[in-house]
């Protein structure tokens, strides 16, 4: 099984406003970056879609590390997600759970490999993460300017 290293981050230009996502995928010596925009979303929809895409985006199951700045991702899909799933896609206050299609696709994708979640300070020391910030907010931004 490959070991490939999945770094995500999220933007928004206002939020709810133009969003961009950014992943970097990591495996020995090879590099790839990807990354999207929409042109009205959320900061946290951002957020799932670069781990979404970035999971997605691997043609075979793999060992995958996932570093993510997003506390409401990591701790959505290692914890919250089981009572979600339980309860209907309702929260504890029996409210639908917000971006449940991100969630299921995220929770798709994440059962195809085998997974470990790892959070980061944003906008801190980790170069990876900083690079998936650059790029997401550059496509926020591109849709701002292309209205």
């Amino acid at each position: 099984m490959k070991k490939v290293k999945l770094i995500t981050d999220g933007a928004c230009i206002g939020n709810p406003g133009p969003g961009g996502w950014a992943a970097i995928l990591r495996c020995g010596p090879h590099m790839k970056e990807i990354f999207g925009s929409e042109r009205h979303t959320t900061n946290n929809r951002m957020e799932l879609s670069a781990a979404v895409e970035g999971l997605s985006s691997l043609k075979e199951p793999c060992e995958v590390e996932i570093v993510t700045d997003s506390q409401y991702v990591k701790n959505g899909i290692t914890s919250w997600i089981r009572k979600w799933k339980h309860n209907g896609w309702l929260t504890s206050d029996k409210k639908p759970v917000v971006n449940q299609d991100l969630w299921e696709a995220l929770d798709e994708q994440d059962s195809r490999h085998r997974t470990r979640w790892t959070w980061t300070k944003g906008h801190a020391s980790h170069e990876d993460n900083n690079r998936c910030d650059e790029m997401a907010t550059r496509a926020a931004r591109e849709q701002t300017s292309s209205r």
